[in-house]
């Protein structure tokens, strides 16, 4: 018979694991002798963040394939409560707080070994020295009031992956603000007798605006940020909250990314936008050139615009008759299409993951910062050579900035 407490106690940490978003993994493995899958060897689970919402990877392998199936989290749960005992007799859980294995040997008796992570906080000052270097505090009023997390401070169902994002936003934030210069102190600085104006960050279709308080919290002070945004439900919701959180420094407008006014000259030192569909990117960017951003960072979505306008040479042909390659060709050239007119355009520009691809597909983010002299020729030749070579004479941020991909003209 076996031992019911082991398993109970293992089935709330379980629980606690995938409700409330920490599993870092689950594997599963010593198969029963009553397993009716006798060649499945293992079963290893990890949290996924799939266009339909977060979800559980399951990797059954077996002798000679491995299957993998994802599930949503209630269905995922009871899928991996139902393998214990029936398929396997041994099963290790892994949370940022501590590892616990379940084993139950050939007589039923089980046994529950738990293991305080090496990195997990244990004391109380030590939680406290982890929590403020958080870049944005689990307990910070406007995660809670955004639904992100509870009142205590833990990531609610389905939103681990979204809390993810927003301390790896701040991280890339405060270090490309810092590697613009623009990280600085409001007061007066050595040798001035006056202060140093406050930035002005526009976050273009924000959305729910949890990045856009990430940044206002982060910033405070030394800036005024403004989020954009067409649903004004949404504005509403976000100044109420900011109000709420006095975040004096924050407020949300309605507009679209092409036509918002956010202020009498509308200056902009940084310029986000984050998920932006389709061309929206190429508005936002052009729009922070125009303003004189020092500072662009986006993350782009849905690239449609250059899939049914590429003729690649004939040597891709092929390869690109699959939808999948012509899918990811795309977004390469547009997003490479992107890096470089902002070089052209004076930024030093850098691509790199945003966050994993476990947690989103769109993950790519470019950020550029104005240091150098725009419009030089020479670069200008080969981005259009660039994108000759795939058969694009148009692209929306090319339009933009008066560039002519066909004959390498600019207006």
């Amino acid at each position: 018979m076996v031992q019911e407490s082991a398993i109970l106690r293992f089935h709330s940490l379980l629980s606690s694991a995938f409700i409330e978003g920490t599993l870092v993994k689950l594997t599963f493995g010593k198969p029963t002798p009553q397993s009716q899958e006798p060649d499945l060897k293992n079963v290893y689970v990890r949290p996924v963040n799939l266009k339909s919402g977060p979800h559980f990877t399951f990797v059954y392998r077996y002798a000679t394939r491995d299957v993998t199936k994802n599930f949503p989290p209630a269905i995922a749960l009871e899928t991996a409560r139902s393998l214990l005992g029936t398929a396997f007799c041994d099963a290790h859980l892994f949370t940022p707080l501590q590892s616990a294995q379940l084993e139950i040997d050939a007589e039923g008796k089980a046994r529950l070994r738990q293991k305080v992570a090496a990195h997990a906080p244990t004391s109380r000052s030590e939680r406290h020295d982890r929590e403020k270097r958080r870049p944005v505090p689990l307990t910070t009023g406007w995660l809670h009031r955004l639904g992100v997390t509870n009142a205590e401070g833990r990531p609610r169902e389905g939103m681990a992956a979204k809390l993810r994002q927003i301390q790896k936003f701040a991280e890339i934030l405060d270090s490309l603000l810092k590697d613009a210069g623009l990280l600085h102190d409001t007061r007066s600085e050595p040798g001035s007798r006056t202060p140093r104006k406050p930035l002005t960050v526009v976050d273009m279709g924000s959305g729910k605006g949890y990045l856009t308080f990430a940044a206002a919290g982060m910033l405070r002070d030394r800036a005024h940020v403004v989020g954009v945004e067409d649903r004004q439900e949404l504005v509403t919701l976000c100044n109420e909250v900011a109000r709420e959180e006095k975040l004096d420094s924050l407020n949300f407008i309605q507009g679209n990314i092409a036509t918002a006014t956010w202020a009498e000259d509308s200056r902009c030192d940084v310029l986000i936008a984050l998920h932006a569909c389709d061309t929206a990117t190429d508005d936002a960017l052009a729009r922070g050139i125009a303003a004189g951003a020092k500072l662009l960072v986006v993350s782009p979505c849905c690239q449609k615009e250059l899939r049914p306008l590429m003729q690649p040479p004939a040597i891709l042909g092929d390869a690109l008759l699959h939808g999948i390659f012509l899918e990811r060709q795309a977004e390469f050239v547009t997003d490479a299409l992107r890096a470089q007119l902002l070089e052209w355009a004076g930024y030093r520009t850098k691509v790199f993951e945003f966050v994993s691809t476990e947690h989103t597909a769109r993950n790519v983010m470019i950020a550029g910062i104005k240091d150098r002299p725009p419009q030089q020729q020479g670069r200008l030749e080969r981005l259009c050579a660039f994108a000759q070579f795939y058969g694009v004479s148009t692209q929306a941020l090319a339009r933009h900035l008066g560039v002519d991909l066909a004959s390498g003209v600019t207006t």
